[in-house]
């Protein structure tokens, strides 16, 4: 009798009990969904800065002699190096993109008279299409988008502003997290794995589950790092062309670094941001010369084919050996889950979803 009420007592417990947990850590999941995002941004770039502190390290001992104090110093120091990068970047692309605008709508009514010949050239054009009178219906157009436009603007002030505040706020928790990762991260990592191991007979879960974790952290450094490489050298190219062709025609030879900035920025958005950056300086170029966009757009086309064919692929290798696919598939879920961050941290999360199921047969024998 008592031996069947202790087995009733079991299974009422697993019957209800563990659906009890699985439904609080969801509920706990929900609500903390934001905070864990944030946490999770600020891994995931703790571990993107890895390999430049562990070059700026490796540098300090070469020339300073070994030292644990160089641990910190160097991730300091990788981190200014990057925070400041990014600073000198917006610093220089954001008056760049301002000025080009301000020209361009100062200039328009003489490049629209030369382009389209004015107003009367945009109207004959109209009554070739059967349009009589096209100048009234673009300004009518025009009218209904900017009172629309005003009106959205309007309702959405005060929530603008609280989003601004809002993602202010965001962004300054993931710079600090990411600091103090990049300083604490490898000594509470080493802590929880002497903590796990002490006193066991049989270390191999530890050693098994210490592994695949390392692996999965060397897939996020190294694809981070070397898509940064490619980056900086898309850029480079992008700014020699803009370059060149400023010697010829008629803009400003001081847009070639700030137009490299900008395509070695978006490079960093996997699949599409190659794209997205070209457009972006052509539309910029546009604004000063309609003929030096167009050689741009025409040049950078074909140096995309020979960057994504040769260059991209001798640099990234075999690094995370997924199938293009698959990796499309991965930007797909990450973007409509997370937007612009999750097309980003995608790739990399396929990767270390790739590192579970090769080291399965390892993790499975471990916990035998």
């Amino acid at each position: 009798m008592s031996k069947h009420i202790e087995y009733d007592t079991r299974a009422f417990v697993k019957f209800w009990l563990i659906p009890l947990i699985i439904a609080a850590v969801l509920f706990f999941v929900y609500k903390a969904l934001t905070g864990l995002v944030i946490i999770g941004i600020s891994i995931f770039l703790a571990l993107a800065l890895k390999p430049l502190v562990r070059k700026v390290n490796g540098f300090f001992n070469k020339y300073f002699g070994k030292d644990k104090k160089h641990q910190t110093i160097s991730a300091i120091f990788a981190y200014l190096i990057v925070v400041i990068v990014i600073g000198a970047i917006i610093a220089i692309v954001g008056p760049v993109v301002v000025n080009e605008t301000a020209k361009f709508v100062q200039n328009f009514p003489e490049t629209f008279e030369k382009t389209f010949g004015g107003w009367e050239g945009i109207n004959n054009f109209g009554k070739t299409i059967g349009i009589e009178n096209l100048h009234e219906e673009i300004m009518s157009a025009l009218n209904s988008l900017s009172n629309s436009m005003l009106g959205v603007l309007g309702n959405n002030l005060v929530a603008s502003v609280s989003g601004v505040a809002d993602v202010i706020m965001k962004v300054v928790l993931v710079l600090v997290l990411t600091l103090l990762l990049l300083l604490e991260g490898p000594e509470m990592v080493d802590t929880l794995w002497r903590s796990l191991s002490a006193g066991e007979e049989d270390k191999k879960p530890v050693r098994v589950a210490k592994n695949v974790l390392k692996k999965m952290a060397d897939v996020v450094s190294t694809y981070v790092s070397r898509q940064v490489i490619v980056a900086m050298i898309d850029g480079l190219a992008s700014g020699l062309i803009v370059f060149v062709i400023s010697l010829f025609l008629n803009i400003s030879t001081s847009l070639a670094i700030p137009m490299g900035m900008t395509t070695m920025i978006f490079y960093l958005i996997p699949m599409f941001g190659q794209f997205i950056g070209g457009t972006l300086v052509t539309l910029i170029l546009l604004f000063s010369n309609p003929i030096a966009a167009l050689i741009f757009a025409v040049v950078y086309i074909i140096y995309a084919q020979v960057e994504n064919n040769l260059i991209s692929p001798k640099i990234q290798g075999d690094a995370l050996n997924l199938r293009p696919i698959l990796i499309l598939s991965a930007i797909t879920i990450g973007m409509y889950m997370f937007g612009l961050l999750g097309a980003i941290i995608a790739i990399p999360i396929a990767g270390c979803i790739k590192v579970l199921i090769d080291e399965y047969p390892n993790i499975k024998s471990a916990r035998a």
